[in-house]
C-alpha cells in the first residue's frame, strides 16, 4: 500500500472512530432522560424533576436561527404551544447560545424577547455553559426532546418532515411534536421515535 493510500485509510479509520463515538454519546429513546436544574427567563428556577408525571417537551431554540424564526413568525410554534400546555403538558424552551453567542441573552432581555415572540411555553430556560444541551446531545434549533410522565425519553429529533426555513412549508409538513404527544397521550407506540434533527447548529 502506497503512502497516500495508508493516509487515506488512517484517515477514514479514524472519521468512523470519531461517527460511531458520536453516535454513541447521543440519548437513546427510552433512557432516562439527564436531570437538570436551569432558571428561567422569569427568574425561577425550573427542575425536570418536578414535572414527573406529565408530558415535557423540551425545544432547544434560538431566536435568531431562520429556522426558529420559521415557526415564531406567523405564530405557528405559539399556537402549538397553546395546545398542548392547555392538555397539561409542559413546554420548556431552552437556550444553550454561549455568552457573546447568537441568541445568548441575560434574563431581563430573555424576558423581553419572550414576551414580543408572544410565546406559549410553560418557561423558557438559560442553559448559559451548555451543560444540558451537551447532556442531551441537542445540535440544532429546533431540535425536540419529548419526555414521558416516568421521566425516560420518548422522543427526539426535528420538529417535522420538511427541513426549511420556509414558513409556507409547515402546513404540508407531518409535525413529530403532535403525532408523538398524541399518540403517547392515547397509549399509542410512537413511530417514528428518532428522527434528523434540522436547524442551526446550536451556538455552544
Amino acid at each position: 500500500m502506497n503512502k497516500t493510500l495508508t493516509t487515506l485509510a488512517a484517515v477514514l479509520v479514524t472519521a468512523s472512530a470519531f461517527a460511531l463515538h458520536a453516535e454513541a454519546e447521543v440519548l437513546k429513546v427510552g433512557e432516562a432522560a439527564p436531570a437538570f436544574t436551569l432558571t428561567g427567563a422569569d427568574g425561577k428556577e425550573h427542575n425536570l424533576s418536578d414535572f414527573k408525571g406529565k408530558y415535557v417537551v423540551l425545544e432547544w431554540t434560538n431566536f435568531g436561527c431562520p429556522f426558529v424564526k420559521k415557526f415564531y413568525s406567523n405564530g405557528d410554534m405559539q399556537a402549538l404551544q397553546a395546545k398542548y400546555t392547555g392538555k397539561e403538558v409542559i413546554w420548556l424552551s431552552i437556550c444553550s447560545s454561549a455568552p457573546g453567542k447568537q441568541g445568548h441573552c441575560n434574563q431581563e432581555a430573555a424576558a423581553k424577547t419572550v414576551a414580543d415572540h408572544e410565546a406559549a411555553a410553560t418557561a423558557y430556560l438559560m442553559d448559559e455553559d451548555g451543560t444540558v444541551g451537551k447532556s442531551y446531545g441537542a445540535k440544532t434549533t429546533p431540535h425536540i426532546f419529548i419526555v414521558g410522565p416516568d421521566q425516560n425519553l420518548v422522543y427526539q429529533g426535528a420538529i417535522d418532515s420538511i427541513r426549511s426555513t420556509n414558513a409556507a412549508d409547515i402546513s404540508k409538513a407531518e409535525n413529530y411534536i403532535s403525532k408523538t404527544l398524541d399518540t403517547a397521550m392515547a397509549g399509542g407506540a410512537v413511530d417514528p421515535a428518532t428522527t434528523p434533527a434540522y436547524g442551526c447548529g446550536v451556538k455552544y
